[in-house]
């Protein structure tokens, strides 16, 4: 007992016996790192509800109908998009459409889960509606499949209680005020799509592809209807796949031109330096 005891001083307190390693992580919460983690998420993301609750207000739709569409949809950047387009008197169709093309990328994050968390058959259903960009963050974040289902609840349970919270606050209070413009707050919502936004572009090829999308939406604004640049606004991807194959293709093409007339330089002076001894034992004769 003693020489586990001076073991666990030595390694910091953390002791070097497996199983007096699992009773020392139960006993010093070993999870919380990830409660700790998957909170703060949570917490920084769900406070921007409020903005959408203005913003959703601001665009004609009631605290109800704001609050049905953060409880039932629970989509983030694809709600905002959907009050943004009827904001800016798009058709209810294209802020639909809109939205539930933002909100494809869930699928993907599905499928990627569904490998980790290896969730029952029956909390499934319920599972697939927390999949959003937060949640698959935090979960894909962990080592272990323990430590994933937990990020992946604890993230999911605190932002969509603290999102649904938010959301009436903020409809209520712009239902108060009146009229968000005169106050500026119909601004929110894109400053905080913006602010979510900004940390992803990390890479040329997402400087590019923002670049891109920027140019086509406000570059067709005033000849398409209202939420459609929107939708324009993605073909910003393929295009900037497109020009980097090209350029990379033209890039290979160059430098193979480039290695074969190196080759072909290098083979004819080789061909030269034999030559050269010939003529010299020909005079030498």
């Amino acid at each position: 007992m003693a020489e586990r005891i001076a073991s666990a001083d030595i390694s910091g307190g953390r002791p070097q016996d497996p199983q007096d390693a699992r009773r020392h992580a139960r006993a010093t919460g070993v999870r919380s790192p990830v409660v700790r983690d998957a909170l703060g998420v949570g917490v920084a993301v769900g406070l921007s509800g409020f903005a959408f609750g203005v913003t959703s207000a601001g665009s004609g739709l009631t605290v109800l109908q704001s609050c049905a569409l953060s409880l039932l949809a629970f989509t983030g950047a694809s709600q905002f998009a959907l009050v943004s387009a009827l904001a800016g008197g798009g058709s209810p169709v294209a802020a639909a459409v809109g939205a539930v093309f933002l909100s494809m990328r869930n699928a993907f994050y599905g499928l990627r889960l569904s490998q980790l968390l290896a969730l029952p058959r029956a909390v499934r259903p319920l599972a697939a509606h927390f999949v959003i960009d937060e949640t698959a963050a935090v979960a894909l974040a962990q080592t272990g499949r323990r430590a994933a289902r937990l990020g992946f609840a604890v993230t999911g349970v605190s932002l969509y209680v603290l999102w649904g919270l938010t959301t009436f606050l903020g409809a209520l209070g712009a239902e108060a005020i009146g009229d968000t413009d005169t106050w500026g707050l119909d601004a929110a919502g894109p400053a905080v799509f913006l602010a979510l936004l900004a940390p992803m572009v990390r890479t040329a090829r997402h400087r590019a592809v923002a670049a891109v999308a920027v140019l086509l939406g406000l570059g067709l604004l005033p000849f398409l209807p209202a939420g459609v640049p929107v939708l324009a606004a993605a073909l910003a991807v393929p295009t900037v796949l497109y020009v980097e194959g090209r350029v990379a293709g033209r890039c290979a093409a160059g430098r193979a031109a480039r290695r074969d007339r190196g080759g072909r330089g290098l083979g004819n002076r080789e061909q030269g330096g034999r030559a050269q001894p010939n003529r010299e034992e020909g005079e030498g004769r």
